[in-house]
């Protein structure tokens, strides 16, 4: 694999032009890809890439090189993924980082029909609501609900999602409906305390821009599956995900309010670290997933 990296580095440094913009592709130091290319130079006893201060060259064998080593690269990645197509070749642990409500219920739900598929792996499961760093903490990826700021992570769309102020129908009877984003401070605004409780608000999207709305309420918690049952019960309103509630929606149990105030884009998404090849694995769990999750009427089913 050592021959491999270098040569990769090599092609990269080649194609973009400069060692900096090399690195900032890899995920690396441009002196880690410096003494990659000087370690594949030595090996081969020959100079491909006359480098300065006024930037790099190659020289005429690394012309040739170049070419032979992007067919190679070329011919690896082909054989790989044809490996990796191969079900009954996937194997070793899959460890999956997921919020806890959601982990439970869409995601962990689902590992036995997974594993009827490829028998060779195993599955483990980290449920919380708090955002894990999938590097240090060991984790082949994970699954987020909102934007994924990292520029260290892939994220891959699962299904389309938004957050929506709902509550019972018996609740608004009592205390009506809020109309504007102000009427909120009215209302019994039950908070989840990971997204700021209270304090921080309620995020919307007013005349193309973000807003924070101001709310209060006599509840909070860090358990999304608490807070949803508190709203479900008529305690008071939530500020919750359309994955979590399209079942009592359909049912008439829950009624969204201030819907055109609701922010667009709070997907669910898979994310992993970013990586050249991305493990079979974590692929066909993606894939099984994004296969669910877009089966008509699957989230009316909860």
């Amino acid at each position: 694999m050592g021959r491999y990296v270098e040569l990769h580095s090599f092609v990269q440094v080649a194609q973009k032009g400069s060692f900096a913009a090399a690195a900032l592709s890899e995920g690396v130091t441009p002196a880690i890809l410096g003494r990659r290319l000087d370690a594949l130079e030595k090996r081969l006893g020959v100079k491909l890439m006359h480098r300065s201060t006024r930037g790099l060259r190659l020289t005429e064998l690394g012309e040739r090189f170049l070419e032979r080593a992007r067919q190679l690269l070329r011919e690896f990645d082909d054989v790989e993924a044809e490996i990796a197509s191969n079900s009954s070749l996937v194997k070793g642990h899959l460890a999956v980082s997921a919020p806890a409500a959601f982990g439970r219920r869409h995601v962990a739900a689902h590992a036995q029909g997974f594993l009827q598929r490829f028998p060779n792996l195993r599955l483990s499961f980290n449920l919380t609501d708090s955002v894990v760093d999938l590097v240090s903490e060991g984790f082949d990826m994970g699954i987020r609900i909102g934007e994924v700021r990292d520029p260290n992570y892939v994220a891959i769309r699962l299904f389309p999602n938004r957050r929506v102020v709902c509550g019972t129908p018996a609740y608004f009877a009592r205390h009506g409906e809020p109309r504007t984003l102000e009427d909120l401070s009215r209302h019994n605004c039950l908070a989840f305390t990971l997204q700021g409780g209270q304090q921080r608000g309620w995020t919307f999207l007013r005349d193309g821009q973000q807003v924070a709305a101001k709310v209060g309420g006599n509840l909070s918690c860090n358990d999304g599956e608490l807070l949803f049952s508190w709203v479900c019960q008529g305690i008071g309103i939530g500020w919750r995900s359309t994955w979590e509630i399209q079942g009592e929606l359909k049912r008439g149990e829950l009624v969204t309010v201030l819907d055109e105030f609701a922010l667009p884009e709070y997907d669910i998404q898979a994310v992993f670290p970013q990586q050249r090849f991305l493990p079979a694995k974590v692929r066909f769990f993606i894939d099984y997933l994004k296969e669910l999750y877009n089966t008509p009427g699957y989230w009316e089913r909860g």
